[in-house]
């Protein structure tokens, strides 16, 4: 629509085209295909004069589609190769974004997008593991297209068995081939009988789950990373420091679309272990529901070993990031240490640590190394005296009765009666894996679902070889009686 207001003129003409008029204001309707700058000309008895305006019609390309399917893949650590999402059809400029629901995850931490040109970029990748990403374009006609993008990032974990010394209850054997360490008969030690039948499952691997990597991410950082901001948010549990390394690009578990630290949608872990130096030894730092905020983060509850050159645990009763009040890096099943120096495909590596498991609900107490619980049950001491929940409960003086069993941080090992599973043989992954729940078991650490192995996500997982595991069951592990081995409460020291 064009509009004018003159004064004293007596015609008025339009061009492009053929319009006049008499009347000195008014408007009339144009639909030009083109830009085009109008020109209006009025005129009265004692001459003429003009003006322009120009109407600009963006050219439709039809209907928009993002053309761009997949992007590269990267390691974690390393510079990222780059990605240019294309698009056509439209009506330009475009807009870039990301689905920020949960039914997506977030770039690759570490990637940042270009709301304006579609590049996704990054001088150091922080993610690990298959990121199912729904990217957005919107053109100035607020058409709308989508396209979900998997995002493949190998893990860099070779640094995690070494989190503390070997002589650590978490490096130490519990076959009792090697160790002679019994079985505990204490009635608080075995699984509960409601989980027996359940399979031993990798909560961890290659394929995204739900879009989301599987599995709990770590990374390492130097010893000059820069402290920010740690707030432990109202309502959360303990918090053992208010700043830390804790780089923006630090993965979360789940990624940042699947974490609020106030609904508690996601466990949102977040492992940070900083390299030695500067002074200071090497130290991890645990959060957990992270999330960055402002240039710092948010934690429903964190942990921190500052020296893990030492055998120095958390205080007994305080907690961590774990229900069991265990550190979760060392603990996990990840790829780097399967691999050693073959191939995904060929591994030759070995794990020499106890993997953390999850049970539906584990016992209301724990045994050492652990340092807290999150469970059900009680347990009755010799006499007949109720002991009281939540509290540390010993191996070598056991409970007389429990109404419920397997407490936080109690070791169980595979039976030697039980044969290792055919499909081992031909899924080189699994038979490493359960070489280790022999000789170093699985400890129980969090509530979750019974059977559930955790470790890290990891392009180099076989998915299908994981799946061997779950020829196994819990009825083929047996508590382990580490009582032996025990220097203190508050050490992870092992006495031999």
């Amino acid at each position: 629509m064009l509009n004018w207001t003159t004064t004293g003129a007596t015609s008025i003409a339009i061009t492009p085209g053929t319009y006049t008029s008499t009347s000195a204001s008014g408007s009339t309707s144009v639909s030009p295909t083109a830009t085009t700058t109008y020109t209006l000309t009025a005129t009265n008895a004692s001459g003429s004069t003009t003006a322009t305006v120009t109407v600009t019609v963006a050219v439709s390309g039809g209907p928009l589609t993002i053309t761009t399917t997949s992007c590269p893949g990267g390691t974690q650590l390393t510079p990222y190769a780059g990605c240019t999402i294309g698009v056509s059809g439209g009506t330009p400029p475009y807009t870039f974004s990301t689905n920020a629901s949960t039914s997506y995850a977030t770039l690759p931490e570490g990637l940042v997008l270009n709301a304006s040109t579609g590049v996704i970029s990054s001088s150091l990748i922080g993610g690990q593991g298959h990121y199912g990403v729904q990217v957005i374009v919107k053109d100035t006609a607020n058409q709308q297209a989508t396209e979900l993008i998997d995002f493949a990032i190998q893990g860099n974990n070779s640094y995690l068995p070494s989190i503390f010394p070997a002589n650590s209850i978490f490096h130490h054997r519990v076959d009792a081939a090697t160790t002679g360490l019994p079985v505990d008969t204490s009635p608080a030690a075995p699984i509960a009988s409601a989980y027996t039948s359940e399979t031993i499952k990798a909560f961890f691997g290659n394929a995204a789950y739900q879009n989301i990597p599987n599995g709990i991410p770590a990374i390492e950082v130097p010893c000059s990373q820069a402290n920010v901001s740690v707030t432990t948010v109202a309502g959360g549990y303990q918090s053992y420091f208010t700043n830390g390394p804790i780089p923006s690009y630090a993965p979360i578990e789940g990624t940042a679309n699947n974490v609020n630290p106030y609904n508690y949608i996601g466990d949102g872990h977040v492992l940070v272990y900083q390299e030695a130096g500067c002074g200071n030894p090497a130290s991890e730092w645990e959060l957990f529901e992270g999330q960055a905020s402002g240039g710092g983060w948010l934690d429903v509850s964190n942990a921190l070993w500052p020296n893990v050159g030492t055998n120095t645990m958390t205080t007994q009763g305080m907690g961590t990031a774990d229900a069991a009040g265990l550190p979760i890096a060392p603990l996990l099943a990840n790829a780097d240490e399967v691999i050693g120096t073959g191939t995904p495909n060929s591994p030759n590596g070995t794990i020499q640590h106890p993997i953390r498991f999850t049970l539906n609900h584990m016992l209301n107490y724990w045994v050492w190394p652990a340092t807290e619980t999150a469970g059900v049950g009680s347990c009755t001491a010799t006499g007949g005296s109720a002991i009281p929940v939540e509290s540390l409960i010993s191996q070598s003086s056991a409970p007389a009765s429990c109404t419920w069993s397997a407490p936080a941080g109690e070791i169980y090992r595979l039976k030697v009666s039980v044969a290792t599973p055919t499909c081992a043989s031909t899924s080189p992954q699994s038979a490493i894996i359960i070489t280790a729940l022999r000789d170093y078991g699985i400890i129980l650490a969090d509530n979750g679902s019974s059977g559930g192995l955790i470790g890290t996500p990891d392009t180099r997982w076989s998915d299908t070889d994981l799946s061997c595991l779950r020829s196994l069951t819990l009825a083929d592990f047996e508590p382990v009686n580490v009582s032996s081995l025990m220097v203190s409460t508050d050490s992870g020291a092992t006495s031999h």
